[in-house]
């Protein structure tokens, strides 16, 4: 009897059908070829059904990395699998092989007798059957299978749900984190000509940060103040989606009469793209007016 993949106790049901499969039909001439060239797979192109595209895998002499012997062993597989990981999602089918009897012009459906529902998903996304058919009936005239060195095989395919994982999010405090505190001294202010400047990276809270200093501000504050940002340095090691929250307070010292200006942020930090690179920007606050400065 045939084995569905990884489910060897399902009865397997066989059944005759006069109408032709209805999604996908592969014709292989020269059948015996395939063995003179060594040939262990053969894989067909892509077909629709349901909504989605799927692909036919047989193994002429069966597939012996699951021990297969003296049996052809044919496959469904879910060709867009970039796509299941990608949405993390999974789709649930249906689904039945034909073999042709060219002498009879009907067709052996080979199918789960229980018409039980598969899922493919980015772990599972190929299902069939080990044990299609015995080799000796396959090569066997009187059955009709093969006929002057062809044979056709087909396959319906009926998509029955789809699931996807959704979205969602773990937010986690750190009770009583420790503060950090890290200097930045510019020299030669005036002489800055970038449209912005950054510090050294400096370690905090298990991340590394850079401090980033627009002179001339940015945006809307573009010529009338000058514009800070914290960014986190490291944003690689973040996972997609993911975000930080942090509280922090940018300052500049007034070297003299010590009437520092501050501006103290408390946000949540998203990834974002900045002159290239993958810099992470939490918050732009207005530190001074250089009008009158």
């Amino acid at each position: 009897m045939a084995n569905l993949v990884y489910s060897n106790l399902e009865e397997v049901g066989r059944c005759i059908s006069e109408a032709a499969p209805r999604h996908y039909i592969i014709k292989i001439m020269s059948f015996s070829l395939l063995a003179k060239t060594g040939i262990d797979k053969y894989e067909s192109g892509e077909f629709e059904a349901g909504g989605y595209k799927w692909k036919l895998v047989l193994y002429p002499h069966g597939n012996k990395s699951r021990n297969v012997k003296e049996h052809l062993s044919l496959y469904l597989v879910f060709a867009d699998v970039a796509s299941l990981i990608r949405l993390d999602s999974e789709v649930h089918a249906v689904f039945r092989f034909f073999l042709l009897d060219q002498t009879k012009d009907n067709y052996l459906v080979v199918h789960d007798a229980a018409g039980k529902e598969r899922p493919f998903h980015r772990s599972m996304h190929q299902w069939g059957f080990d044990q299609l058919i015995p080799i000796r009936s396959f090569n066997d005239v009187g059955n009709g299978y093969l006929l002057d060195d062809s044979c056709v095989f087909g396959a319906e395919v009926f998509v029955t749900k789809e699931m996807s994982s959704g979205k969602g999010e773990c937010l986690s405090m750190i009770k009583d984190a420790l503060s950090s505190k890290h200097v930045w001294k510019i020299e030669n202010f005036s002489n800055l000509d970038s449209e912005y400047n950054e510090s050294q990276q400096f370690f905090a809270a298990n991340h590394k940060w850079k401090i980033h200093l627009f002179p001339r501000g940015r945006r809307h504050e573009l010529g009338t103040h000058i514009s800070m940002y914290l960014a986190l340095a490291d944003s690689a090691t973040l996972l997609d989606g993911s975000k930080i929250f942090a509280e922090f307070t940018l300052r500049i010292l007034d070297q003299q009469q010590r009437r520092h200006i501050a501006g103290k942020v408390t946000g949540l930090v998203a990834q974002a793209k900045k002159v290239g690179l993958k810099i992470l920007f939490l918050w732009l606050i207005s530190i001074m007016q250089v009008v009158g400065a």
